[in-house]
């Protein structure tokens, strides 16, 4: 079975949603589609359960700039952040266009018919052809299937549960016992408060070495203020340029004099701790943002380490035991339950095989144009957020610059777009620029690299990212666009 689509979106989670919002409201002459394989939208907000989930972005940077986030609350939970897509999805009228349950398992580009030609697999594993004029990958950027689980010594010896973040299970009950979360990062230090208010015997965060850690209020009160006296979306679009100051601000701080902010957090830390825990678990040998900063909200995680309902070991782990884990200094910890919040494995496109005229994608030899489409693929598109701000505020001005560059295309006659990459320009570092984070090492292989010069340097300024791809010019030299025309003038003729 073959189906003919103009654009063909995949994946219906933050990225996906907001792209066919934009297409909705900027490009109402094209049509589209989204493939999820998932039997629900919102991506990340859909697959992680685990006790606590939350942002660890601003709403008002976190939502859409269509869309105001009409709670005060600075972080939201994952139901929360999934109930504010479903009214995205409700107000464009995009359910029609989801595919739930609907598997991407290869792409080729053919350049003779300008076409992507997509592989789909659905619930009851059958496939089918669908041909489409545009892909756009809105997949994020790390596996659904698998998250990143390091072999532990002796794992095997453990009688207790051992849980990894991503595959949380249903109604899990953990009242009472004691508990070991692995990992210093935002999932962990969002698991630790979160299992101590429920219920918890005892909760250990087991750590390598210490992260950043910044408290924020959990109440926007000024924008509680705005909301009742001027119109939703002016207090939103205020409140989300202060919230964009600040974030370029405090990494701004972090590049030109990062022993000032380091200084600042760790004051800001030891205040919150009054003396009750150790500074050495919250004092990195890193500089701010050579690692992603995490928050907090209100200081939770310290208030419940000052209180002892949790506690934090700085450690390497010597092996697993039946009733725990004994660590390399001697010291041995008891558990019921071990958790290991030991980060994602990275994947692109969601682990599509993509060709062109069949011959393999690999996505690492590879620059972004302008941080939005690949360099040397026709008629793709990929988004992929802000490793130091929100990852939404990405997804819209990458979303309204495809939807520009579609129009243009259209008012001229193009049927095919390809970012000429240039060889001289490769990097080795990948978008996801010089963090240190294990995460984004692992991505060496996978992830596209950075280039040298605009348009393939791709800075993770949103500012600066926003007044590029609002007056980028697609008459520059780099994009290389073919006309319906050419492509008809091409066709062999039958000679008579």
């Amino acid at each position: 079975m073959e189906k003919q689509v103009d654009i063909l979106i995949v994946g219906a989670g933050i990225s996906g949603v907001g792209l066919a919002a934009h297409l909705s409201k900027n490009c109402p002459n094209r049509s589209f589609e989204i493939i999820e394989r998932r039997e629900s939208f919102g991506g990340t907000w859909d697959l992680f359960k685990y006790p606590g989930i939350r942002s660890d972005s601003d709403m008002s940077t976190f939502g859409f700039n269509f869309k105001p986030w009409k709670k005060s609350s600075v972080l939201a939970d994952g139901p929360s952040i999934k109930g504010y897509l479903s009214e995205v999805i409700d107000e464009y009228k995009i359910k029609e266009k989801i595919h739930f349950q609907h598997r991407v398992v290869s792409a080729n580009y053919d350049s003779q018919t300008r076409k992507w030609s997509v592989v789909i697999e659905d619930a009851k594993k059958k496939q089918q052809t669908w041909v489409a004029n545009f892909v756009f990958g809105c997949t994020g950027y790390y596996n659904y299937d698998q998250g990143f689980q390091p072999e532990f010594a002796g794992q095997e010896n453990f009688k207790g549960t051992f849980i990894h973040p991503q595959h949380w299970p249903e109604n899990f009950n953990y009242a009472g016992k004691k508990v070991v979360i692995i990992g210093s990062g935002a999932t962990a230090i969002t698991l630790v408060p979160a299992m101590a208010k429920g219920g918890a015997g005892h909760v250990t965060m087991l750590q390598r070495s210490p992260t950043y850690i910044a408290s924020v209020p959990s109440i926007d009160i000024i924008y509680d203020k705005m909301r009742k006296v001027l119109p939703e979306d002016v207090a939103y679009k205020l409140t989300r340029a202060r919230n964009i100051g600040v974030q370029r601000a405090v990494y701004a701080v972090a590049q030109k004099q990062p022993k000032l902010l380091r200084k600042f957090l760790l004051k800001s830390i030891e205040l919150q701790l009054k003396g009750k825990v150790d500074m050495k678990h919250f004092t990195p040998d890193y500089n701010p943002w050579d690692q992603r900063l995490c928050v907090v909200p209100d200081g939770d995680l310290f208030k419940i380490l000052r209180e002892g309902r949790a506690s934090v070991e700085t450690d390497q782990i010597e092996s697993f035991t039946e009733n725990g884990i004994q660590l390399k200094s001697g010291k041995h910890l008891e558990a019921d339950v071990v958790i290991s919040a030991t980060g994602l494995n990275i994947q692109i496109l969601g682990g599509i095989s993509a060709t062109i005229d069949g011959q393999p994608l690999n996505t690492s030899k590879h620059m972004l144009y302008r941080g939005v489409m690949v360099s040397d693929v026709p008629n793709m598109a990929m988004i992929i957020g802000y490793i130091n701000a929100s990852w939404t505020l990405k997804v819209d001005i990458a979303s309204e610059y495809i939807c520009k560059l579609i129009n243009y295309m259209d008012q001229n006659g193009y049927n095919q777009v390809i970012p000429q990459g240039d060889a001289t320009e490769l990097l080795e570092d990948t978008v996801m620029g010089s963090l240190t984070s294990g995460y984004i090492a692992r991505a060496v292989d996978v992830m596209p690299k950075q280039g040298k010069h605009a348009p393939w340097k791709v800075s993770n300024n949103y500012l600066a990212d926003r007044k590029e791809l609002k007056h980028a010019s697609f008459e520059d030299g780099v994009l290389k666009f073919e006309k319906k025309s050419d492509q008809l003038a091409a066709k062999p003729r039958l000679v008579s």
